[in-house]
């Protein structure tokens, strides 16, 4: 019985010391966002302030060309999902369904693909783009962040497609369906939680990109959030307060969009972890 219950107890204890370890800084920022500024600043740390403020969040809010990069993050992930998506799943239903000739190397390009690291691309895309002159714009963002998150949605999408039974679309071509009638009625249904858990992962890395949007969008109006991060500084330093205010609100639409697709985001990323 003691090996039993020290079986149960260790678990338990190591998954509590990670969620303490994972929300504690989450709580800190938040926290901090509420702290008046000599709490902040004083030497003993305020580990549960008595008397919050929201003026750093009014500081946030209030600083230049809020609004303005609100909305060039908003279109620019928005666009960058939609558009992964819609390509992924093509991609996904071709090298799922169909057999062809290079179908395995498509599928090793794109998990060499998913690997590359980004970072080191960033003097060539800089390059490309600035001869094309699109400089501080919107476009090589969007078409960017699409190429970042659309090697991991084809590779997921492709196990969910894969683990759909063939019968269902034969049945519907059986009963007069075309072939994109029967995708369209009876595959993608079935796909809801795949492309959920696609498309917040999409949303979360183009969301947060900062070294892309930083070297190609210079311009204060031609930015995303994470560039507004990073501006709350004084001639005395960083400005603590506005700038946690600012990552709590940087961090909410993810923290929605998360808690509306956790269920459906889970499911789809075991089910499309299968071998196909």
């Amino acid at each position: 019985m003691r090996r039993s219950l020290a079986g149960r107890i260790w678990p338990d204890a190591t998954a509590v010391v990670l969620a303490l370890g994972f929300v504690f800084p989450v709580y800190w920022m938040v926290s901090t966002a509420f702290k008046p500024t000599q709490d902040i600043i004083g030497k003993d740390p305020v580990w549960f302030p008595l008397h919050g403020t929201v003026e750093h969040f009014a500081t946030a809010v209030n600083a230049p060309n809020f609004w303005q990069l609100a909305g060039n993050s908003a279109i620019v992930t928005v666009l960058a999902v939609g558009l992964s998506l819609l390509i992924a799943l093509c991609g996904a239903f071709a090298v799922a369904r169909m057999r062809f000739k290079g179908r395995k190397g498509i599928l090793l390009t794109f998990m060499v693909a998913q690997m590359a690291p980004w970072e080191v691309m960033v003097i060539s895309i800089y390059l490309i783009v600035r001869d094309a002159d699109l400089l501080n714009s919107l476009l090589p963002l969007t078409f960017f962040y699409m190429l970042m998150v659309l090697p991991f949605t084809l590779l997921t999408l492709r196990g969910y497609v894969a683990a759909v039974p063939k019968e269902l679309e034969e049945s519907a071509m059986v009963d007069g369906c075309s072939r994109r009638q029967a995708f369209a009625r009876v595959v993608l249904p079935l796909l809801a939680p795949g492309l959920m858990a696609t498309s917040l992962f999409g949303f979360i890395t183009a969301w947060n990109e900062f070294p892309l949007v930083l070297v190609l969008n210079k311009e204060p109006g031609a930015g995303t959030l994470p560039l507004w991060l990073s501006q709350f500084q004084t001639q005395f330093g960083n400005d603590w307060g506005a700038t946690m205010a600012a990552a709590t609100l940087f961090a909410i639409p993810i923290l929605i969009l998360f808690l509306i697709l956790q269920r459906k985001a889970v499911g789809g990323l075991t089910s499309g972890a299968v071998k196909g």
